[in-house]
């Protein structure tokens, strides 16, 4: 009898591009796909944080870059990709969420949001993809959407709106691109401790709803992102894809 083998969960010989890089979920990202072995360049708008962030990376002994880009300059993204890639692995983390009740929604943070969470998403992993297929690669594309992309939320229209519709351009992309080995998927946290959710836990009652929505009863923490997102990057979720990864500590079992 020949025991079969766990696919691996090591990512030598890759290159990763990881946006939102210099704090919160995309930080850990990149972290977690370096320490898996692969070579992760660094994508945030702020030059400081992210040139910090590669140096302390580089100092621990991880393959890692940074990259000064803002991602909703469609042009000087595509030329990034071009120029950086080809990458084995995109992790789009970068977002933004300003929310308020729907009625007091004005077109400005609208649009805001849709642009960064929608078209840049949208533009940058038709990119990556441009890029394998040019190269007759295969790869994995994780864009981070939300729990919110799978339910609703007070004061969150805008939010919701832009996690569902990249939810639903993640399946379509997977449908496109499966011929070719590239994979498509979502990762789904619930609310973890980074600064995009500080406003709405520092609310006590607002924190003490979130907790009890959440099964496990904490917050989720950037660790809890780290495997998962390796995971979707590796070998070891081969036949996932145009799916979604929920990371919400039971809040969308019922």
């Amino acid at each position: 009898m020949t025991l079969p083998q766990t696919p691996s969960f090591r990512l030598e010989g890759k290159r990763a591009l990881v946006t939102g890089a210099s704090s919160g979920i995309g930080l850990a990202a990149g972290v977690a796909l370096a320490q898996a072995g692969a070579h992760v360049v660094l994508v945030a708008r702020g030059r400081q944080a992210l040139d910090a962030v590669t140096a302390e990376m580089t100092a621990a002994g991880l393959s890692a870059q940074s990259l000064q880009l803002d991602i909703t300059d469609i042009a000087a993204t595509e030329a990034a990709v071009q120029s950086h890639g080809p990458f084995d692995v995109l992790v789009n983390s970068a977002g933004l969420a300003r929310h308020s009740p729907a009625l007091e929604t004005t077109p400005e943070v609208y649009d805001a949001v849709m642009d960064v969470n929608v078209r840049a998403a949208y533009f940058l992993t038709r990119n990556v993809a441009k890029g394998l297929i040019a190269a007759g690669r295969s790869g994995s594309l994780i864009n981070l959407s939300s729990q919110m992309g799978h339910v609703g939320g007070v004061d969150r229209s805008v939010y919701c709106a832009t996690k569902h519709a990249l939810e639903g351009m993640t399946k379509a992309m997977a449908i496109e691109w499966g011929a070719k080995g590239i994979r498509v998927n979502t990762l789904c946290p619930t609310f973890i401790s980074t600064p995009l959710a500080e406003q709405t836990l520092a609310i006590p009652e607002r924190r003490a709803w979130i907790e009890s929505m959440i099964k496990l009863g904490r917050v989720g923490e950037i660790e809890d992102l780290m495997g998962p997102v390796v995971f979707l990057a590796s070998d070891a979720s081969a036949l996932m894809t145009g799916t979604s990864l929920l990371i919400d500590g039971g809040w969308t079992a019922d």
